[in-house]
């Protein structure tokens, strides 16, 4: 594995003067994924009829199988799409739901994906559930519990965190997708921060659909994700935009939805290899000890706690800091965190303040006791 912390951060455009431990919410692509990505761009517009219509088709088919062989799934079942949200639409949104049905959701959902669910209920007459996560330090089973308690007659699908966004928990995501299955209840799981992130096979979770970003922690650039479907949960599924591949099939119906920039989806190969040369496997390790570090070290520094135990913790870790636990609070203090150049997500939850770090490849712990200095200074 390469020297990472400080000694990898040029090969990102990271500014040197900010405290970057949010990798979280957007990523940072590596400038060689930049540079594959504009590649593909000088294709497209060199001739740009000739690249959608006769080099596009076959190359986004060999980056999704390439992107396919390292999630665990088949080329024919996966296809691009530019976010999880996006992904989470096309599902939510191709249900026939009745008044009475149920769509079941962890309390820790995030928020667009709530959204989604609210507006898909409002729509048909359906109605939201929230399996209560236990908060902090949830138990794996205690979770898979929770879930189990919230199905009912009426729980048509379940949509499920794999990595839940505002508490950063690895949920035991295959033990619930085989509970749900087993009381007949399908299963989107919401993996936006997974790919990456911890150890992926989508065919050994095994659930109805599964979509996941790769622009987050396997360094692709912005707007590439993906959404695969489950050869039987396929039909009647649709991209959130109808374009000419309607009834043609999974893949023909997600490969074109419009003109768009494709070059992220394109890129993929480049980034799947940079994340390789840095360890993969071992990379993730890495992330998930040093921000199970920093963050018991800047608990101990506030006096507080971490959310984090029982081995569901991954590259992302929160830790409780003084306040009142209101949305209003934790958004006035990410702003003046922001302002103090650094930015990390905080979220009111369980009746306290949760500040949520993120640990990649060009971080070292000289940046979480960075943190802890600016923190201090916001309080």
């Amino acid at each position: 594995m390469r020297a990472l912390g400080e000694a990898i951060r040029d090969a990102f455009l990271i500014d040197p003067g900010a405290c970057t431990v949010n990798h979280g919410s957007y990523g940072a692509t590596p400038r060689a994924v930049l540079a594959e990505q504009d590649r593909w761009r000088g294709v497209m517009e060199a001739q740009t009829s000739r690249f959608f219509n006769r080099v596009l088709p076959g190359a986004l088919r060999e980056a999704a199988a390439r992107l396919a062989a390292y999630v665990g799934a088949a080329a024919e079942d996966l296809a691009f799409v530019p976010n999880a949200t996006t992904g989470v639409n096309a599902v939510l949104r191709s249900l026939a739901l009745v008044p009475g049905d149920e769509i079941l959701m962890l309390s820790h959902v995030y928020g667009a994906v709530r959204n989604t669910a609210r507006y898909v209920a409002q729509q048909t007459g359906a109605r939201l559930v929230e399996a209560a996560l236990p908060w902090p330090r949830p138990d794996a089973a205690e979770m898979v519990a929770s879930v189990g308690a919230a199905i009912t007659p009426r729980t048509r699908i379940a949509v499920l965190d794999h990595i839940t966004s505002p508490s950063a928990v690895v949920v035991p995501i295959a033990e619930m997708v085989a509970l749900c299955h087993a009381r007949d209840v399908r299963v989107l799981v919401d993996g936006a921060h997974a790919p990456g992130h911890v150890a992926l096979d989508v065919g050994a979770i095994g659930a109805d659909w599964y979509t996941g970003n790769a622009h987050k922690w396997l360094f692709a650039p912005k707007g590439c994700a993906f959404l695969h479907a489950r050869r039987e949960a396929q039909a009647g599924l649709h991209p959130a935009v109808i374009s000419h591949g309607l009834g043609r099939g999974f893949v023909a119906e997600f490969d074109w939805t419009g003109t768009i920039d494709p070059t992220a989806y394109l890129a993929i190969g480049t980034a799947l290899d940079f994340h390789a040369s840095l360890g993969g496997t071992a990379l993730m390790a890495r992330n998930t000890l040093l921000a199970a570090e920093a963050s018991a070290r800047l608990a101990a520094r506030l006096g507080t706690e971490t959310g984090h135990g029982n081995g569901i913790g991954g590259a992302m870790a929160t830790v409780r800091v003084p306040g009142s636990a209101t949305a209003e609070v934790a958004l006035a203090l990410r702003g003046r965190l922001m302002d103090a150049g650094c930015d990390a997500p905080v979220h009111a939850l369980g009746g306290a303040l949760w500040l949520r770090i993120s640990a990649q490849a060009y971080n070292a712990a000289a940046d979480f006791e960075r943190l802890g200095d600016i923190l201090q200074g916001v309080l």
